[in-house]
């Protein structure tokens, strides 16, 4: 029997390369250290260059953590990384009409960061889906509870457009779309449902209360089109897919778990509007055609909560215990009858929606469903699901299944990415623990792959010690690496050479640009020293019990100066936007060129030698310049630039004369 897909290894001579590369950065890092090693000791016992000595302990403490990175990086990259490629054809050629039924959840939770017409185009296409209608059933869930959500949903000019774009010409469809974007928009510019409207669908009656908000309502279950109803049909007669609008209840003194409450009510990221050169970073590729492949290739890739399907036994399990058994029958919902009602299976089904049930001692989110506990529930859920003994396949094809939209400021990257670096700090200091939770369950290497993005968040302090004290140190005349002349410069300058030649490879095989790697360093900097940074603190202080975990929606909502900016690849800062991660940027942007212009006029001027001096502080000068070099639109915002989305003006005072300015002078009259 012809199979469905094939799985397709990397070639031998492929690996062995990658093998010699591993191999001589391992040995070059392990020289590096014990460089580090020596030199400390010797400038301790030196008596007199004591201060030197923990200048370069620090090095060595953050080169250590480095080479942890990169060693725990390889395990998703030597082993075995795969690729599949799927026979679609193949697939309706077996089964037939024995094709399963598949349910699509679309999650939104905040009309103005995810407008409504934004949410339909999303329901109107999975809705579009080349697969029997009969089989499929798509629910939106509504963390939001807004009616103006409903109304595009559930209102005439979404079934209209679904007739036309599933029947009729292209010109009809764009026709149809266009009018139902004209009518969803006017709504929410109103903010206001037309009573006309209300009148047609019964739901409109669940916020006719005026103590419905988003944060307490009741559970709300409408389901709009009855994909079994035979006498519900398009325009063409044909029957279209199932939809159900669940709003799951929410009240002050119930904690409502996030997205992992709304997917269990419920039951690879790409990108649609990425620029050219991806200004922010945010293409995801190499974790895609890279890290996911290579964990494919040790037992599976992490889910990632969005672009994937789940077989129902994997998040259900396949047997129950007895208390859950008398739990759901608790509920009073049993399997739909032909005969019931629509309205009677709506109310049945409010039950699983409300705050009540769940805190009726079930297993949802513990043993069931997906994990509750974590900003990023879908990470653990995956790993609890492989250690079941699940196994996990990555396809990847060109024509990418589902798209998204990828944030179009640099204060959107931020947020998200602190969200990320959040969540996964916490799994590594929870029993989610891969390397704990995992052990015997799954394979070392597929261990070490989800702590990849576990190290992200405390990677900050080390990526921070890199990028101000060797600049702080060239200003003083502090030397902190080996004289360029000297063989222990060697590993120092192949260790750093072949990792980024390496990660521009990677970059060019995964369809990013060099000007695309280039911000991609840059991204790679700004988000070490402020996402991941405020990422650490906010999880250590939820741990201590400081603060309690929050989860902030990334706004795909911008204006039309943004889009241009953002088309024309400039970094969007906000020239009324004054928060700490922007002060840092400009801090660390400004550090570097005051301390490469302090430490070069220093070098020049000295009585010692110009030969030595370079020699001595040669790479000190080049981390210094490249820093500098890959801040160039930072220092464009705070200068140069007079449009919007500049720097603020207040921004560059604080990180001047509030951050940099102090620490130059301190680190010159104290070191």
């Amino acid at each position: 029997m012809a199979r469905l897909f094939a799985t397709e290894s990397f070639g031998f001579r492929a690996r062995a390369l990658y093998g010699v590369y591993a191999v001589t950065v391992s040995v070059g890092i392990c020289l590096v250290l014990y460089c580090r090693a020596v030199g400390v000791l010797s400038r301790a016992a030196a008596g007199e260059a004591g201060s030197e000595a923990w200048l370069w302990l620090g090095m060595l403490a953050a080169e250590l953590w480095f080479g942890l990175c990169w060693i725990v990086a390889q395990s998703v990259r030597w082993p075995r990384p795969v690729r599949r490629r799927a026979f679609r054809d193949r697939l309706a050629a077996r089964l037939g009409d024995k094709l399963p039924c598949v349910d699509i959840f679309v999650c939104t939770a905040d009309p103005r960061s995810e407008p409504p017409i934004m949410v339909v185009s999303a329901v109107l296409s999975v809705m579009a889906y080349s697969y029997p209608a009969d089989k499929l059933s798509v629910y939106l869930s509504d963390d939001g509870c807004s009616a103006l959500t409903f109304y595009a949903l559930g209102g005439v000019p979404v079934r209209q457009a679904l007739a036309a774009l599933l029947q009729e010409t292209q010109h009809r469809a764009e026709e149809s779309y266009k009018e139902m974007t004209e009518r969803i928009n006017s709504a929410v510019m109103l903010a206001k449902v037309p009573e006309e409207i209300k009148a047609m669908h019964k739901g409109f009656y669940e916020w006719d209360s005026s103590e419905v908000t988003s944060q307490n309502h009741q559970p709300i279950v409408q389901v709009l089109i009855d994909g079994k109803d035979r006498s519900v049909v398009d325009n063409g007669g044909s029957m279209p897919p199932t939809l159900v609008y669940m709003a799951r209840e929410k009240r002050p003194h119930y904690h409502h778990n996030f997205k992992a409450g709304a997917m269990n009510a419920l039951y690879p990221q790409n990108y649609t509007n990425l620029t050219k050169n991806d200004i922010y970073g945010n293409s995801l590729n190499v974790i895609n055609e890279v890290e996911l492949c290579g964990m494919d290739g040790v037992g599976g890739p992490a889910y990632i909560g969005t672009g994937c399907f789940h077989r129902r036994d994997v998040l259900c399990g396949r047997s129950f215990a007895e208390d859950y058994k008398h739990d759901w029958d608790d509920t009073g919902i049993t399997a739909a009858k032909p005969q019931e009602r629509i309205d009677e299976i709506e109310e049945q089904a409010k039950s699983v929606a409300s705050c009540a049930y769940e805190a009726s001692n079930t297993q949802w989110g513990r043993e069931m469903g997906v994990k509750y506990g974590c900003p990023v529930e879908d990470v653990i859920t995956g790993l609890a699901i492989q250690c079941r003994g699940w196994a996990s396949v990555y396809f990847n094809p060109q024509r990418k299944a589902f798209l998204g939209l990828a944030p179009t400021t640099l204060a959107q990257t931020l947020l998200q990415h602190r969200r990320f670096g959040e969540g996964n700090f916490s799994i590594l200091l929870s029993r989610y623990c891969s390397v704990l939770f995992g052990h015997g369950k799954i394979e070392l290497p597929l261990q070490l792959g989800y702590c990849i993005y576990g190290l992200w968040a405390p990677s900050s302090l080390p990526t921070l010690y890199y990028v101000i004290v060797p600049s702080l140190g060239l200003l003083k005349g502090i030397p902190l690496f080996p004289e360029i002349t000297s063989p222990w410069s060697i590993p120092f300058v192949y260790v750093s050479a072949a990792t980024y030649m390496y990660s521009l490879y990677e970059a060019l095989s995964s369809g990013v640009t060099v000007r695309g790697w280039w911000n991609g360093q840059r991204m790679w900097i700004i988000k070490r020293t402020t996402s991941y940074l405020f990422a650490m603190i906010d999880t250590v202080s939820r741990l201590l019990g400081l603060s309690a975990m929050a989860f902030a929606i990334t706004p795909k909502v911008t204006d039309e100066d943004q889009s241009r900016r953002y088309g024309q690849e400039l970094l969007e800062f906000g020239a009324s936007s004054t928060s700490p991660e922007l002060v840092i940027v400009a801090a660390t942007a400004l550090l570097s060129l005051v301390c490469l212009a302090g430490g070069l006029s220093w070098v020049l001027a000295s009585g010692c030698g110009s030969t030595s001096c370079l020699s001595a502080f040669c790479l000190q000068i080049v981390l210094c310049g490249a820093l500098a070099a890959v801040n160039v639109p930072v220092y464009e915002a705070m200068l140069l630039r007079k449009d919007r989305g500049r720097m603020a003006f207040r921004v560059s005072v604080a990180a001047c004369f509030g951050l940099v300015l102090p620490a130059c002078l301190i680190w010159v009259n104290v070191f």
